[in-house]
C-alpha cells in the first residue's frame, strides 16, 4: 500500500471553488481501482492550504488514476485557482 500526500495552496477567494470541485470528485477518486481511501484536510492556521491524502493499493494503481480523464480533467479545474505551485509525497505505509 501507498499513501499520496498533496499540499495545495489556494488563492483565498477560490477557496470555496476548490473545496466544491473535491466534494464533487471525490466519490468518482473513491471508486477508481486501487484507491482504498481518500480525504482532504484543510490547515488550522492558513486556510487556504489543503492537503488531499489518498491510499492506493499500489503505485500502479496511482498512474491509471493520474493518467484517467477524471484526474486530468479536475486538474484543468483546480491548477488555475493555486496561489502556489502543489507538492506531492508518495510514500510508504
Amino acid at each position: 500500500m501507498m499513501i499520496r500526500l498533496v499540499k495545495m495552496e489556494f488563492e483565498e477567494d477560490k477557496v470555496a471553488l476548490f473545496s466544491s470541485i473535491f466534494e464533487k470528485v471525490k466519490p468518482m477518486i473513491s471508486k477508481m481501482d486501487g484507491c482504498v481511501d481518500v480525504n482532504l484536510h484543510q490547515d488550522i492556521k492558513n486556510s487556504n492550504i489543503f492537503f488531499t491524502i489518498s491510499h492506493w493499493e499500489n503505485e500502479a494503481a496511482l498512474n491509471v488514476y493520474r493518467d484517467s480523464e477524471l484526474f486530468i480533467n479536475t486538474w484543468k479545474k483546480v491548477k488555475p485557482l493555486f496561489k502556489n505551485k502543489a507538492e506531492a509525497w508518495s510514500l510508504s505505509s
